[in-house]
């Protein structure tokens, strides 16, 4: 901490760089501040908040990861490419997956990624809405799953000694105990792979190249209801509401 004289003159690349090595995880206005020998205070020049602390340090990370579109591969195999790249990267940032949970995209790095995602998929034939859609709706999977393995990483050693201490009884437990002792271990990475790659299938099954937002949003809305339900209750389709010719927000497909 700088003591009398003239404090030392910031910038933002300053704090991005400090918030950096710190660590979204860690990351806090005090922390930084004490980084740069600064008071807190000082930081208000540059950032308005602790959120706008995380906007600069989080963007600055996700303008380094490029989700790659190869021709060669199918729709299902770009998805889960884009997906695992997603997950990898993710994970190899602590701290990356909640500021994304939180809020996305909520600046440059986000929107480019959002972008170029929905690009990708447009170029495979599908409509704009429906190609952001779906893959909001990968990444928001790929995310989870980094956030979960994020956590037990950080911890692990809590985690290892809870483990041997419900093990013993979660295998003598009548209920559930015959099961786990027949079911195969499987790596992380691998339960991500497959389970994504499962979760895909089901998400192209629904949304079609050529097919309109709202015509997706009609067809998951009849595909959830229950047999017992009136048909009332689930909106029709656009072709027997010609006049409504809107797109419904896209947070009603998150």
């Amino acid at each position: 901490m700088n003591i009398g004289g003239r404090p030392p003159q910031i910038t933002s690349a300053d704090i991005e760089r400090a918030g950096r090595a710190i660590g979204l995880r860690r990351l806090s206005l005090n922390a930084v501040a004490q980084e740069l020998g600064v008071t807190a205070t000082a930081l208000y020049r540059h950032v308005e908040n602790r959120m706008g602390l995380e906007r600069l340090v989080g963007e600055s990370i996700l303008a380094e990861l490029e989700l790659l579109d190869d021709p060669a591969l199918d729709d299902k195999h770009h998805l889960l490419a884009q997906g695992l790249r997603l997950y990898e990267f993710t994970l190899a940032h602590p701290g990356l997956a909640s500021y994304m949970q939180t809020l996305f995209p909520r600046g440059e790095g986000g929107r480019r990624l959002l972008a170029d995602a929905t690009r990708a998929l447009h170029r495979r034939g599908y409509d704009p809405a429906v190609a952001m859609v779906l893959s909001s709706a990968v990444a928001i999977l790929a995310i989870g799953y980094a956030a979960a393995a994020d956590e037990r990483r950080v911890r692990a050693d809590v985690i290892e000694q809870e483990l041997e201490v419900v093990t013993v009884d979660n295998l003598a437990d009548e209920g559930i105990g015959q099961v786990l002792r027949v079911l195969p271990q499987v790596e992380d990475a691998e339960y991500v792979r497959l389970w994504l790659g499962a979760a895909i299938n089901g998400f192209l099954q629904a949304a079609q190249p050529g097919q309109g937002v709202t015509d997706l949003l009609h067809l998951m809305r009849a595909d959830v209801a229950r047999p017992h339900d009136d048909p009332a209750s689930v909106p029709p389709g656009p072709s027997s509401r010609p006049e409504d010719t809107s797109t419904p927000g896209l947070s009603e497909l998150s």
